[in-house]
């Protein structure tokens, strides 16, 4: 699991960035908002632990610009402001956890893993849709129009990709950290490729295209009827 920690106070960042790390996730630690909603756009994470006292941009904001941008990772916050409103504010903001401070680092993993039970598919939360675009992440299955897509597995998993944050303008970096697991060096197409060929079979049999190019940004997926 891909964990991005929102921390101003160097001594937390260093024990969360320990202990998570012991269990085995990939940590990656911010110490401001404004540097944590660059890494949001830069990278891909399964989950964000968010202070709410942050220099520069608070948690509240963060989470507000996030959500504006598309970007639905789930967030856990983290902060000592234990006040029901507080509490409130976050759920309402799109927030996903609360945990005040002092916590439990047991709790808190405990937190972070009922979150990752929630990126899991399940017969609830298996299907994607996107407009006439239907994924069905338990079977692999793929259709728009109730058309069946025959997709390879590189090209299923970028259209997932975009699916899962769409409306969301994506770089070719987060492409390709998201869908291969690494930055491409130099001026690797590998990911334009892709797209190309994902193009070929998501847009062009039907009159509307769905796949977009954002010329010097990257690519975004959204419905035809938007």
């Amino acid at each position: 699991m891909r964990i991005l920690v929102a921390e101003d106070e160097a001594k937390a960042r260093r024990y969360l960035a320990k202990g998570l790390g012991e269990q085995g996730y990939s940590v990656t630690l911010a110490e401001d908002g404004n540097q944590a909603l660059t890494f949001l756009r830069e990278h891909v994470f399964d989950v964000v632990v968010l202070d709410v006292m942050l220099p520069g941009r608070d948690g509240w904001s963060v989470l507000q610009t996030m959500r504006a941008e598309a970007i639905r990772t789930p967030v856990l916050f983290l902060t000592a402001r234990d006040h029901v409103e507080d509490r409130v504010r976050g759920f309402d903001l799109g927030g996903n956890d609360y945990l005040v401070k002092p916590f439990a680092f047991a709790e808190l993993l405990a937190r972070l893993r009922n979150l990752a039970r929630g990126l899991e598919p399940t017969a609830e939360t298996a299907v994607v849709q996107v407009g006439d675009l239907i994924i069905d992440s338990l079977r692999h299955r793929v259709s728009r129009g109730g058309r069946p897509l025959q997709l390879t597995p590189k090209e299923y998993a970028l259209l997932l990709l975009l699916a899962r944050h769409r409306g969301r303008v994506l770089s070719r970096t987060l492409i390709a950290e998201g869908v291969w697991g690494v930055c491409f060096e130099g001026e690797s197409n590998v990911v334009d490729v892709v797209i190309r060929r994902l193009r070929g079979k998501l847009d062009r049999p039907f009159p509307a295209p769905m796949l977009h190019t954002v010329r010097g940004v990257g690519y975004m997926l959204e419905s035809a009827d938007a």
